[in-house]
């Protein structure tokens, strides 16, 4: 497998995926369209999808269709969040993705409503899946339906209070402080793993995993999530802004404390190798295979942008 080649044809295929959920541009109210439409398609590693339809192959799912407003779902909260975390209030970045921030180019309120737009059009988009339900085949109409409010459950909860959002919050009220790591593991579990562990939960579900496994798929995608975010931590001091097509050393402009400040790179890249391989060990012990998302896995942790 050339991977390089099989993630851009993935990529490409889940961008196709993404535009069909678009909201069209359209009414009064249409600036809003286009500042939510300039966020979403900025671009990106979309890998919250990824990971998602990557899981859904892992547990051999057939039915496509439920899956595909997910999602767009998942990524139109994704880019909402990065909206709001650009916004002066916040991190004050502008560029995202290598060209400018949506408040920088649509002003602040604008992208302020721009995020709102993109998460209650999310759930709006997760929403369209019971429309496409067979109606005349009972008992597996009865076995969507419940796949379906399951995972909007746990797309709402992930992204709520008790996840991103909980994350942010404590990592704004800590910003200027020096902080523990124990804090620090429960800032980037919610800000950072809570979407990752929901895509791979969800792309579980809709699959039609077990419990069992699906309590597994949770505790995987938590170690990726944090390892994620601490590789994060170390690219944002050692790489550019060319490269990563963002500001570099914002943390440090924040004043924020990382796993760099906490340990210094070496540590904190002891760290990362050491969740990937727990991460790696939990995924082999599964009874199924997909190469290619545990290729993906890996490849996350050794990236350079």
């Amino acid at each position: 497998m050339n991977f390089k080649a099989e993630i851009q044809s993935r990529v490409n295929e889940i961008e196709g995926i993404l535009k069909e959920f678009l909201p069209l541009e359209e009414g009064f109210q249409k600036s809003v369209m286009e500042a939510m439409n300039y966020s979403f398609l900025a671009g990106g590693k979309r890998l919250r999808p990824l990971f998602m339809s990557e899981t859904f192959r892992l547990f051999e799912g057939q039915d496509k269709k439920f899956l595909e407003p997910f999602l767009a779902a998942i990524e139109m909260i994704h880019t909402y969040s990065l909206v709001h975390d650009d916004l002066p209030a916040m991190d004050n970045d502008e560029y995202r993705r290598g060209r400018k921030t949506t408040h920088v180019v649509y002003g602040e309120a604008m992208a302020i409503l721009a995020g709102d737009g993109l998460l209650n059009y999310a759930f709006e988009t997760a929403a369209k899946a019971f429309s496409l339900i067979d109606e005349e085949k009972e008992m597996e109409e009865l076995k969507a339906y419940r796949k379906i409010a399951r995972a909007i459950d746990i797309l709402a909860r992930k992204a709520g209070i008790h996840g991103m959002i909980g994350g942010q919050v404590v990592d704004i009220e800590n910003s200027d402080k020096i902080i523990d790591q124990d804090r620090l593991d429960f800032i980037y579990h919610l800000k950072t793993g809570a979407l990752v562990e929901a895509s791979m939960m969800i792309g579980a579900i809709l699959a039609g995993a077990d419990d069992i496994y699906l309590k597994k798929i949770e505790a995987i995608a938590s170690d990726v999530g944090l390892a994620f975010q601490i590789k994060d931590d170390i690219l944002d001091v050692t790489s550019t802004s060319t490269v990563l097509g963002k500001p570099t050393h914002s943390d440090e402009k924040n004043q924020k404390t990382t796993y760099v400040t906490l340990m210094g790179v070496e540590k904190a890249s002891t760290m990362v190798e050491e969740l990937s391989q727990r991460a790696i060990d939990n995924f082999d012990s599964l009874p199924y295979r997909n190469e290619f998302l545990r290729t993906l896995i890996i490849d996350l942790i050794h990236r350079d942008h």
